[in-house]
């Protein structure tokens, strides 16, 4: 409707994203002057409740933050942890924790591909009519997000809020007579992902770059996922690393009154994690099929050092990235020798530790202050998404921007067009994202 010169237009809720919000837009002379993200949801006081309990329980409290990557949560917080107590895990059990985490990788990059995201490519409403008009495809989503629980209810001991996993390791190992069946099931799921490369790779693509400082973890010789060094990728070409323990030096989050979540800011910048700053600064160290995939799929060669830019694509690179995760459980799987421990211990110390790791949606940081008896003093927890906002509002600018340059786009139109770019980032269902209400004032 339309009042004093003010545009607004409500939308209950973004379609195939979790949780509410709102968007504002203000436009002077036909120019977007200002794109603010609303996240409306109230805190949920994570960080406040963990102060006071032991060490031993961040890991089991912080899973329930979401239920599409808890593995995130709990590996970021082992991690912080057990640097906090002095404690280096023993690298049998570092490399089942990989394996776990590529499960979760392989869920929920399936989960966003063809649930939530490819129906914005194929003009579908939903899932449901996408099943409808492609039902293979939709059901070669479900097995690869199937093969992808079967790690998580193999090494977590369910698929939701895993249960084995504690610091230093797990409370049971799996025995070797218990992988064969997993092996020969990501063996199938290794076909499907490679086919979901070709089928997202010919989708049709709008123009679109951001400009935002691509942020990842950068892991020596191999592809980060659960361990790393932040590593920030200019758009000039220059990338740069710090040490994690300076990463709330870095890192700097504010409050701003137009959202309920905090914003960050990369020394000043905006900047992007997931996917495409993933593939930019590890794409060198990918499997031989997953390069290969990307290639193909028009992404460059990553062992050249090929980087992607456009929000859009980003359902390409996470469907290598697919690729890539069951390459490198496979590889896990086949090396596997059971440890004669499922843990190292890890005693109660003082300190103040850090944990990062690449949960599906982009670098998750954990900060843990043990006091005496390893009591919880203080902890913080970065998210993706939260960091993701401000190249996210920056996206929304220009997609408002590019409509309204086009001329004769309808309310209905601008909004899914902003909806449309905000699933680029497959924003955490339950981190730190809902959405949205769209009000657009004009002078």
């Amino acid at each position: 409707m339309t009042h004093r010169g003010t545009r607004v237009l409500h939308v209950g809720s973004l379609s195939r994203v979790e949780g509410e919000g709102a968007l504002h837009l203000a436009v002077r002379d036909g120019t977007v002057t200002e794109a603010q993200l609303r996240i409306y949801e109230p805190p949920r006081f994570f960080e406040a409740f963990l102060r006071g309990r032991s060490y031993t329980e961040p890991p089991d409290i912080t899973a329930r933050v979401c239920g599409i990557c808890p593995v995130a949560y709990q590996m970021s917080a082992c991690a912080a942890i057990e640097d906090a107590c002095g404690v280096t895990v023993d690298p049998p059990l570092r490399e089942l924790r990989r394996l776990l985490y590529c499960g979760e990788w392989i869920e929920s990059q399936t989960l966003h591909i063809h649930l939530l995201h490819a129906p914005d490519f194929l003009g579908c409403d939903g899932a449901i009519e996408l099943a409808r008009t492609d039902r293979p495809a939709v059901e070669r989503g479900l097995r690869l997000k199937q093969a992808g629980n079967a790690i998580l209810e193999l090494l977590g001991g369910r698929a939701i809020h895993p249960v084995n996993v504690r610091l230093g390791g797990f409370h049971r190992v799996p025995t070797t007579a218990e992988l064969p069946p997993l092996r020969a099931q990501l063996r199938r799921a290794s076909d499907d992902a490679l086919q979901t490369v070709a089928w997202v790779s010919g989708f049709d693509f709008p123009d679109a770059e951001t400009d935002a400082d691509l942020f990842a973890l950068a892991d020596p010789g191999t592809y980060a996922i659960e361990a790393g060094v932040p590593t920030v990728l200019r758009p000039n070409g220059t990338a740069s690393s710090f040490p994690l323990r300076t990463f709330l030096d870095r890192v700097r989050e504010t409050h701003l009154p137009h959202s309920t979540a905090l914003h960050s800011a990369l020394d000043g910048r905006r900047h992007l994690t997931g996917s495409l700053a993933r593939f930019a600064i590890s794409g060198r160290h990918l499997s031989p099929t997953a390069a290969e995939a990307a290639r193909t799929a028009g992404l460059g060669d990553p062992y050249e050092g090929a980087v992607c830019r456009n929000p859009y694509r980003s359902i390409i690179v996470r469907a290598v990235e697919v690729v890539y995760a069951i390459d490198e459980a496979l590889r896990i799987i086949d090396a596997y020798e059971p440890p004669p421990r499922p843990y190292t211990d890890v005693p109660a110390a003082s300190g103040v530790g850090h944990g990062a790791t690449e949960a599906p949606r982009g670098l998750l940081y954990h900060r843990y202050d043990l006091g005496g008896r390893g009591t919880v003093g203080d902890a913080r927890l970065v998210p993706p998404t939260a960091q993701n906002q401000g190249a996210i509002e920056e996206d929304l600018r220009r997609v408002a921007q590019a409509a309204l340059a086009q001329g004769g786009v309808d309310d209905a139109e601008l909004t899914r067009r902003c909806e449309r770019a905000i699933r680029n980032h497959d924003p955490c269902i339950s981190c730190s994202t809902h959405f949205l209400d769209l009000t657009v004032a004009r002078t």
